[in-house]
């Protein structure tokens, strides 16, 4: 399998999931409070209809739910933290991605911030910095390559691909200063 097509299917997977955790966190908010964190189990739900449909291998749907995790905590607590919207952690107009990439994004982030703020967790700067790399999904925003500094904008769900700059394959999440 080539990348490209990797890197497609992936992110085609990456939006598909997406759209399963947003029906399953639709459900949870219809039914009583559920005894257990809803975003994670959306994910795992989502996951698991993927591996049962076929999509994805059970590994495949791991990664992705990872994936999908990763970019969920990392706008939470970047939200939770710094008090600013989605609009400073994409650090683009939020008109620019789909509508419904950007409800699941404010209704995800909302649910981890209910999940953050159960635990009661000191957010860090460091904790706020996650690593992603070539070859992961991510889904919208503003990375910045850790070697050479360069920003790639992404609007939608895409494989991330080495720095077009210095071809590094390490980046952090950029959003407007605290």
């Amino acid at each position: 399998m080539t990348e490209p097509t990797y890197g497609n299917r992936f992110a085609r997977q990456y939006g598909k999931m997406m759209e399963r955790v947003k029906l399953h966190l639709d459900e949870l908010e219809k039914a009583e409070k559920a005894a257990f964190p809803r975003l994670s189990a959306s994910i795992e739900h989502a996951a698991e209809k993927a591996v049962i449909l076929g999509d994805l291998t059970r590994e495949e749907a791991r990664l992705i739910g990872g994936y999908l995790k990763r970019d969920m905590e990392d706008a939470s607590q970047y939200v939770v933290a710094t008090g600013r919207d989605l609009r400073a952690w994409m650090r683009f107009d939020l008109e620019l991605i789909e509508d419904r990439l950007l409800e699941f994004f404010e209704h995800g982030v909302d649910q981890s911030r209910l999940e953050l703020s159960a635990f009661e967790q000191p957010l860090t700067e460091a904790v706020l910095e996650a690593a992603y790399r070539s070859g992961e999904v991510t889904g919208p925003g503003t990375l910045r390559c850790e070697n050479c500094g360069e920003q790639v904008v992404f609007y939608a769900p895409t494989l991330i691909s080495p720095c077009p700059i210095c071809q590094g394959t390490s980046f952090m999440r950029l959003a407007e200063d605290l």
